[in-house]
């Protein structure tokens, strides 16, 4: 920049040639040069202004487009970028229908080593193996001493055991914190609520995933952080399911059983206070599954939900129901039963031989007669008999809320023929679970109208397609309950509760083919009250034998059945059920009229 003199020689020479000041020369050079100045600094100040309002204007346009974007997207529930950060370790408790817990979580830690930062590996070794006799004190100080520089030690401590490793004093040795399922109430209801395990895993963090039951179907419910913790309800009574559980405990030491399963269901709704398979397990410290022998055997297996079994005469009035809803009969219509009968060169028999003769409908059932069913099954046809079990839901799987009820699917004959119309109509020769067998007399229960189970607490229940009239399915009922007080299941009857119900005895097929003829399935499936049925309860036992008297005793009568009527007994008035006692007669009064 060229810088002019204030005060120039040649100008001053002629300011005083002509008689002028030369200050005045000065002090005019004096205000161009400030003139000069702020028109620079303006333009300066001017630029830097421009920069300033276009960078505040492309700030608001990002933070705008961001916002936009924001509350254009779906929300997400914001997490920290760091690897154990992306765990999410919390899981939602299960309730029962009253918010009973029957799975919460407990805070705990896991112990891990980072061998470089250990003082005394040797005496750490020694002493964890102390502490915790599964662990090898030689393998430990391997890897102590090795090149390793991080080591799992123990997944969960109990606050006793962190305190125990803490007291090593060892600098390497550290905790992580953990979440950890509990199952406050033991084995009670372990079938249904699965167990759970960890997943991912940090040092800081781990998830807990589901690994069966209800537990496994809602692991992502259970875990979405959306829900804010909320806990998941499931239909199930805990002082009910606690009840089962002791009446089948009772009953499978008794009867020297191997095996029982009983289902409690609500016959409008759907929804099972009680689903109990025996034997079970600690769902706080879940079996490995079994490898070797019978799946059916191991103590993971569902028996009410995955057992499928022949479940007899239980079948019979479902075979008399679709008959009197195709109109081919009424109950009092007369059915010839007396032998021979045979189907296909195989012979039809009753229980221990009997010939009952001459039968109205409503006694065939009374009296379980397999010829008389027969006979029926026969007017309806195959067709139509399949179409209709299909419709109760006896030929797939049931959609209950547990992974394990995939497995229960029904073994049906693979050739519908002549021969298996007939024996499938008293029970024989396809073999559903106990849950298929309660939801099908549910739907006998309620009037007709098709059950689906469910686990969930329901807030009202959803009418499901009709498969009988009302009128077929009430004088269905009238007919289960003639059996309670006339027929096979008169341990059954439950005073003030007016019991209905059917009782089914099947020879347990071998597995190299045919029957035992000393094992059986026996099973009672019933209703109460019968007069305005709320609830159905199917009972079974697995090789059940009674041994009071001269002879062993196999029946569902003397075995399946008494246990059912104690478990209506005790789980009646829980479920909020008041007995109706009918006055006694009164004897040796003489009523007069005044």
């Amino acid at each position: 920049m060229i810088r002019r003199p204030l005060r120039p020689l040649a100008r001053i020479l002629e300011a005083r040639a002509r008689g002028e000041s030369p200050d005045a020369i000065e002090r005019e050079n004096i205000r161009l040069r400030h003139e000069a100045m702020r028109d620079t600094l303006r333009q300066r100040a001017e630029i830097r202004l421009t920069v300033l309002g276009v960078g505040f204007i492309c700030a608001f346009a990002v933070i705008g487009a961001r916002m936009a974007d924001l509350a254009a997207s779906d929300p997400e529930e914001p997490r920290v970028h760091a690897s154990a950060a992306s765990i999410i370790a919390q899981r939602a408790d299960i309730t029962d229908r009253h918010g009973h817990v029957l799975a919460t979580n407990m805070e705990t830690h896991s112990l891990y080593a980072h061998p470089q930062d250990m003082i005394e590996p040797e005496r750490a070794a020694r002493e964890l193996a102390a502490l915790f006799p599964e662990l090898d004190e030689e393998r430990l100080l391997k890897d102590f001493t090795g090149d390793r520089k991080f080591l799992w030690i123990r997944r969960q401590l109990s606050p006793e055991q962190k305190q125990a490793v803490h007291d090593i004093g060892e600098p390497g040795l550290l905790f992580g914190p953990r979440e950890m399922r509990l199952y406050p109430n033991g084995a009670i209801a372990a079938h249904v609520l699965g167990s759970a395990g960890f997943g991912r895993e940090g040092v800081h963090a781990a998830e807990v995933v589901g690994r069966a039951g209800v537990e496994k179907t809602f692991d992502a419910l259970l875990r979405d952080p959306a829900r804010g913790g909320a806990p998941l309800a499931l239909s199930l009574d805990l002082t009910v399911q606690a009840a089962a559980e002791r009446v089948l405990e009772g009953a499978m030491r008794i009867f020297n059983a191997r095996g029982a399963a009983a289902v409690l269901m609500d016959v409008h709704s759907g929804e099972v206070l009680s689903l109990v398979s025996l034997p079970d397990f600690d769902p706080n410290d879940r079996p490995p599954p079994s490898t070797e022998g019978n799946a059916g055997d191991s103590p993971t297996f569902n028996r009410a939900v995955q057992g499928v079994y022949e479940l007899g005469s239980t079948f019979k009035i479902f075979t008399v129901a679709q008959a009197l809803e195709l109109g081919l009969v009424d109950p009092d219509t007369v059915i010839d039963t007396a032998g021979p009968m045979r189907i296909g060169g195989f012979t039809i028999r009753e229980f221990r031989n009997r010939n009952y003769g001459e039968l109205s409908v409503a006694e065939i059932i009374v009296e379980s007669s397999n010829r008389g069913t027969a006979r029926l099954a026969m007017q309806i046809g195959g067709e139509r008999q399949r179409e209709f079990l299909d419709r109760l839901g006896l030929l797939d799987p049931v959609p209950l809320e547990m992974p394990e009820a995939r497995g229960g699917a029904p073994l049906v004959p693979k050739r519908w023929g002549e021969l298996s119309t007939v024996t499938v109509s008293y029970g024989h020769g396809i073999s559903v679970t106990p849950l298929h067998l309660a939801t099908a007399y549910a739907t006998l229960a309620n009037g007709g109208h098709r059950v689906t189970p469910t686990l969930l607490r329901q807030e009202a229940p959803e009418t499901g397609p009709r498969v009988l009239s009302p009128d077929v399915a009430a004088a269905s009922m009238d007919m289960l309950r003639r059996v309670v007080t006339e027929g096979t299941a008169s341990m059954a009857e439950v005073r003030g509760y007016r019991v209905a119900g059917k009782t089914g005895t099947a020879d347990k097929p071998r597995p190299t083919g045919g029957y035992f003829e000393d094992r059986v399935i026996a099973s009672f499936a019933s209703v109460f009250p019968a007069d305005d049925p709320q609830y159905a309860l199917v009972v079974a036992l697995d090789e059940p034998v009674e041994t009071s008297g001269s002879e062993p005793r196999r029946s569902a009568g003397w075995t399946a059945v008494p246990v059912a009527a104690e478990l209506t007994r005790r789980v009646a008035p829980l479920l909020g059920l008041r007995p109706e006692i009918e006055p006694a007669p009164l004897e040796g009064v003489t009523l007069t009229a005044n």
